[in-house]
């Protein structure tokens, strides 16, 4: 383990190393799908690094020795040692999603905040089709679209997604388990080495539905909850008998052995029930509680007067930081000022992110700048029911389409996707605030509010300037095509 006056120099070292323009060649030539191994050739020589697989082509043989020579100068850099990596990385999804990194240094460099090589997470809505009507709902659910893909369709995006080495596949909607052909897309995208997750409101999931999901390859689901009680969340979700449905959806999830996340969308109607709710994930023996933001986009442009204000978003993230630190269940939130606030705690530790709350001692603090807070077009992407690519499902920038357009080519040169990686060009707090590389602000919340992509989140309490005057100009302008049954239009960028 490093001590805390070597970590810069060393990690400024790995930088030197990996930013070279002879090392991001080399990286980038590993990169490249070897058809004897059938795999990237870093997939290759990490399986043959950590001793999953015996024998490879030479080429993937050479690389080998390049990638172990790679990572003990990155794991020494950040205190690693090489036998936790090998432990670690043993992992085949573990061991995906760091052949992913280290393509993101042949193609990006050492970037802060960090970008992978490919999306590290996919959220395909599969679907618009729904069962529920739910108040918030991002996607303006209810029925398919004319335009979704076909089976067919589909097995060939899951095809493009897995050669660019894309590691976690998270299906969405609407509801995917209406969708006709969903166990065979589910059970296709296993097969072909993605960790398949399904974000679901849960009322569908039976016994059956639940062996059936294990047996197509599913192995995390996401179950939204949106009350700790049947009048809250029956409210929200449009359809009475929800709740019941929900609660009995996430015991049999749990009890087929499901990786379970509860899944709860902050807003004024339901935030002082997050205590009760997070208690209610324990009783269940959930294994993780993902407190969503509230986004300003499709149904939930109706209801913009219940979004937290920034203090009461603060305050939120501050219970759950608490929590975090005693509840047998993992405490996240895609809010990216999560991350800040961990880190203004004294004690902090631990540097809570929308995947993971990794335990970081305090030397290795720095490796937070690289984590990075919002991941919209830079940690992940989303693919709409008809092919649509846009940066993340509550962000309906559309930068492309899978039916015409190359994904590898959209990720790396997608000028949206540009923009959204650099922290420096955001404008209000959210460019000159120092925690602005693990944090951001959220980029759909900022385009929601201000249609413009590198605007400030006004909902973090360093924007308050932004969002009293935004909520200024919502009380004379936005509210009133709500009350009449319009949509409002987006808030532009001359307000800034």
């Amino acid at each position: 383990m490093t001590n805390t006056a070597s970590t810069p120099s060393m990690i400024q070292m790995f930088e030197n190393v990996v930013n070279r323009w002879s090392t991001k060649k080399i990286i980038k030539k590993l990169s490249e799908y070897c058809e004897k191994d059938g795999a990237s050739r870093l997939e290759v020589a990490l399986e043959l690094y950590v001793g999953v697989r015996k024998d490879a082509c030479l080429k993937c043989k050479l690389a080998k020795r390049f990638i172990s020579s790679l990572i003990r100068l990155g794991g020494g850099s950040f205190g690693a040692s090489e036998e936790q990596i090998k432990e670690k990385f043993r992992d085949k999804y573990w061991r995906k999603g760091l052949a992913n990194v280290i393509k993101g240094l042949g193609v990006f460099g050492v970037h802060k905040p960090f970008i992978p090589g490919a999306p590290f997470q996919v959220v395909w809505d599969i679907t618009y089709a729904c069962n529920l009507k739910c108040k918030h709902c991002y996607a303006n659910a209810g029925e398919k679209l004319r335009d979704e893909l076909t089976t067919s369709e589909a097995k060939q995006v899951i095809d493009k997604l897995a050669k660019m080495g894309v590691v976690i596949l998270a299906f969405s909607g609407g509801e995917p388990l209406v969708r006709h052909d969903f166990y065979e897309v589910a059970k296709y995208a296993s097969d072909k080495g993605l960790y398949v997750a399904v974000a679901t409101n849960g009322t569908l999931i039976n016994k059956e539905t639940s062996k059936k999901l294990k047996e197509a390859g599913v192995q995390y689901l996401q179950i939204s909850l949106d009350g700790a009680s049947a009048k809250t969340h029956d409210s929200f979700r449009g359809v009475n008998g929800a709740f019941e449905r929900t609660i009995q959806g996430i015991k049999n999830a749990v009890e087929e052995g499901f990786f379970v996340s509860v899944a709860t969308t902050a807003t004024k109607l339901n935030y002082h029930e997050i205590p009760k709710i997070i208690e209610l994930c324990e009783e269940l023996n959930v294994n993780w509680f993902m407190m969503y933001n509230f986004v300003p986009t499709g149904r939930g442009r109706f209801i913009l007067e219940n979004d937290l204000t920034p203090d009461e978003r603060e305050e939120l993230l501050e219970q759950l930081w608490e929590k975090l630190k005693t509840s047998n269940v993992s405490v996240l939130s895609t809010a990216p000022q999560f991350a800040r606030v961990a880190l203004e705690a004294e004690d902090a530790t631990v540097i809570p992110t929308h995947f993971y709350n990794p335990n970081l001692p305090n030397q290795l603090r720095s490796l937070s700048d690289f984590i990075g807070g919002c991941g919209a077009g830079r940690f992940y992407m989303a693919i709409k029911p008809n092919g649509d690519v846009i940066p993340c499902v509550f962000f309906p920038l559309v930068v492309g389409n899978v039916r015409k357009d190359d994904l590898e080519d959209l990720w790396l040169n997608s000028p949206v996707f540009r923009t959204l990686r650099e922290r420096d060009i955001l404008q209000g707090s959210c460019g000159t605030c120092p925690y602005r590389y693990v944090c951001g602000g959220c980029r759909a919340r900022a385009f929601g509010y201000f249609n413009e992509i590198t605007a400030p989140d006004p909902g973090c309490v360093r924007n308050l300037a932004f969002y009293n005057r935004l909520k200024a100009e919502l009380l004379t302008e936005t509210f009133q095509p709500i009350k009449e049954g319009k949509a409002p239009e987006p808030i532009h960028t001359t307000r800034l």
